[in-house]
């Protein structure tokens, strides 16, 4: 199992950790592309609480907490379109409330 999940073919060449600011990527893949994109995120979800996005030349690692939100959108607009997000917060720094 891979410690991070790669993007197919991203050809950013910004080489960089990113772990604040803003940052979005659109990337169309392939269906097989997808699908293994889709695996590796999986093996690392079961694995731990931090997961690593990578293109060619960046990174995002992200230490996030439960639960995921997954959220489902369908449309019909022009087209049919199915739209399937997953949002991850961070990770809580255990700075809340205690009793001692």
């Amino acid at each position: 199992m891979s410690d991070r999940v790669n993007v197919p073919d991203d050809t950013d060449r910004d080489s960089r950790t990113i772990t604040d600011g803003f940052f979005e990527r659109e990337i169309y893949l392939s269906r097989q592309e997808t699908a293994t994109f889709l695996r590796d995120l999986a093996d690392q979800l079961e694995a731990e609480t931090t997961v690593t996005v990578a293109g060619s030349d960046w990174e995002i690692p992200f230490d996030y907490r439960e639960p995921i939100e997954v959220e489902i959108e369908f449309t019909k607009q022009r087209e049919r379109e199915l739209e399937i997000e997953l949002e991850f917060s961070e990770a809580e720094d255990g700075s809340g409330l205690s009793v001692r």
